[in-house]
């Protein structure tokens, strides 16, 4: 089995749209997964901590057709977590977005958004922490990228790269605005970077 794995959407049908009909063109028997941020929250991280809310429609973008789109499993980003943090509510949709997990295991390589991780620097990167999996798949920073033992790797869209060389951190890149997305084999242990082109 493969696996299509992808983003960073915030709310953006038609960035999902685009991303699953490349998808289905160049993998389509691959399985979908997510790394988080699939809502775009409107409260800001300065004003979660103070105000409560009643209905999701209060802290969120939900236009027309998202719902529909996302029927695959996803880690929770920190979206997600400040939606569920700040809205005091009975609607399925909050309860679906609690049970959220923080972590996925797909073909013996870990999902998981990278919120909870240190970021900081300039390129802003993350701390990567020692006890994972040797292939982890996360975004947050809205940039592709491939880390081998910490190094940085230079990556081009369509090629595949190894994944049994080191510890592995993949950074799969945004939905939303870029239209980015990975395509991972477990049997040839390679990941592939893909973007839709206009």
């Amino acid at each position: 089995m493969t696996y299509a794995i992808f983003g960073d959407i915030h709310s953006s049908v038609q960035d999902l749209e685009e991303v699953l009909a490349h998808i289905r063109q160049h993998a389509p028997g691959a399985a979908l997964i997510g790394t988080g941020d699939l809502f775009e929250c409107t409260i800001s991280k300065k004003r979660a901590p103070f105000e409560r809310f009643e209905r999701l429609d209060e802290v969120m973008i939900m236009p027309d057709g998202l719902l529909d789109l996302l029927n695959f499993p996803s880690v929770m980003g920190n979206q997600e977590e400040r939606i569920a943090m700040i809205t005091e509510s009975d609607e399925p949709l909050l309860e679906k977005i609690r049970k959220m997990p923080d972590r996925l295991e797909i073909g013996g390589a870990e999902v998981i958004h990278g919120h909870q991780w240190t970021w900081g620097g300039d390129p802003w990167t993350p701390t990567f922490p020692e006890e994972t999996r040797d292939l982890v798949f996360y975004g947050h920073s809205h940039e592709s990228g491939l880390y081998i033992d910490g190094e940085p790797i230079d990556i081009g869209f369509g090629v595949p790269y190894d994944t049994g060389k080191g510890r592995t951190f993949v950074n799969v890149g945004p939905v939303v605005g870029n239209r980015e997305w990975v395509l991972y084999d477990p049997k040839a242990k390679t990941v592939t970077f893909r973007k839709v082109i206009d």
